[in-house]
């Protein structure tokens, strides 16, 4: 998933802030709202009179502009599902905060998920690699013609071994290096 670039981020912000502007503009005009028309004509034709024609032009126009501006999100939240350009959430994520829990913990308890698997997948590694070498000693001993073959594929698979052993090395710790007996718990 690739991160949202600081354009789009601070654009889907603004047009969210608007929306949010909009609701507050119109709470604060029908807080207001004239509906007696008071103060727009005499006192006696005020209860014979429809609402006060300026308070309702104020209203209807703010919420022409809550429209215009749900449709703004609307139209970001369709690009950004489309292209991508916008985060995906995972699912369990959703569910985590609806039920009240803190995300800050599923975070946690995802790294240290992630963690615990890349563990796994080094030893196996290691284990695989001890097994690629012992069997390439025995092979040479046992039949010495397959000696340069044994060499060329142990030579041809460890530059790979170590380059993912140095990335899971460095996030998930040092638990790796189990021996000979990863490699029969690994088989």
């Amino acid at each position: 998933m690739a991160p949202v670039s600081r354009y789009d981020h601070d654009n889907i912000e603004q047009k969210l802030k608007d929306t949010i502007q909009s609701l507050y503009q119109i709470l604060v005009q029908v807080s207001a709202y004239d509906s007696t028309g008071t103060g727009a004509g005499p006192p006696g034709s005020s209860s014979s009179s429809p609402a006060n024609p300026q308070s309702r032009d104020v209203l209807a126009a703010e919420l022409r502009a809550l429209d215009r501006s749900l449709q703004a999100v609307h139209a970001a939240a369709a690009a950004g599902a489309e292209g991508g350009g916008l985060p995906a959430v995972p699912p369990e994520l959703v569910h985590y905060v609806e039920s009240g829990r803190n995300p800050d913990i599923y975070t946690r308890e995802f790294v240290e998920l992630v963690r615990r698997g890349n563990q796994l997948m080094r030893g196996k590694q290691a284990a695989f690699a001890s097994f690629r070498d012992a069997l390439a000693a025995e092979m040479a001993a046992a039949m010495p013609e397959l000696r340069d073959d044994a060499a060329r594929v142990v030579a041809a698979t460890t530059p790979g071994v170590a380059a993912a052993g140095g990335a899971g090395a460095s996030a998930g710790g040092g638990g790796g290096g189990a021996g000979g007996s990863a490699t029969t718990m690994g088989l």
